[in-house]
């Protein structure tokens, strides 16, 4: 009778141990409608989510059925990107598709033409965020008018430099990866492989963003520049 107890207690441990939510490191930026919101690493578990339109509803991906288990989702993940940059959302909730329709993030809310889109790795999500599992260092990218743009800004490069040496960064498109002509990184413009040729006549630190039109600007990359 003991060694049955003890067998169960183990076997529930293990249970709950494996269909936990063990939460995972994602890479959440904010691109608002004239500058950056939010950009940073977050930490993120499905949980449950309020916002004021919307109301208190589980966002761990389990939502619709999409998954069998709980688990980090994009909209946890902005959830929990709020809490750290000290911003608010808003979102109303569909019952229908069981998932928040996200209408503001700071002080960038939705148009008549205008929405917020979510982006995890630089490809638009096919289901709701809290549907849409996240995973180990994904890029989940929420940006403001996104359906209007055509394009969506991935800058590359080293995080060193040497003052007054040249130094090259690239500019693509992170939904293809095609190279991006024309693209500004401060007074800077990408040629026609995409490639921005900087050089730094100050030390230190040096923050890169890169923009274009009819697109969403880029990642940052910090430089320190000896």
């Amino acid at each position: 009778m003991q060694i049955s107890f003890i067998f169960l207690i183990i076997s529930s441990i293990l249970t709950l141990t494996l269909y936990a939510d063990p939460g995972t490191n994602v890479n959440v930026r904010i691109e608002g409608k004239i500058n950056t919101i939010f950009e940073s690493n977050i930490f993120t578990r499905g949980h449950n989510v309020t916002t004021v339109s919307g109301g208190t509803h589980p966002c761990d991906g389990t939502n619709l059925n999409s998954h069998p288990t709980a688990g980090p989702t994009a909209t946890s993940a902005l959830d929990d990107a709020s809490k750290h940059g000290h911003f608010t959302w808003d979102g109303t909730f569909s019952t229908t598709y069981d998932d928040f329709f996200i209408t503001r993030i700071g002080n960038d809310a939705q148009t008549a033409t205008q929405f917020w889109g979510i982006l995890v790795n630089y490809n638009y999500t096919t289901v709701g965020g809290c549907q849409t599992r996240v995973q180990q260092n994904d890029d989940v990218l929420f940006a403001f008018d996104a359906f209007n743009k055509q394009f969506f800004l991935k800058l590359a490069g080293p995080s060193t430099a040497r003052q007054d040496i040249e130094t090259i960064f690239k500019v693509t498109d992170g939904s293809s990866g095609t190279p991006m002509s024309g693209a500004t990184v401060g007074k800077y413009v990408s040629d026609s492989d995409g490639n921005v040729k900087i050089t730094f006549v100050k030390s230190g630190w040096h923050t890169l963003k890169a923009e274009h039109i009819n697109s969403i600007r880029s990642n940052a990359i910090s430089v320190h520049v000896h």
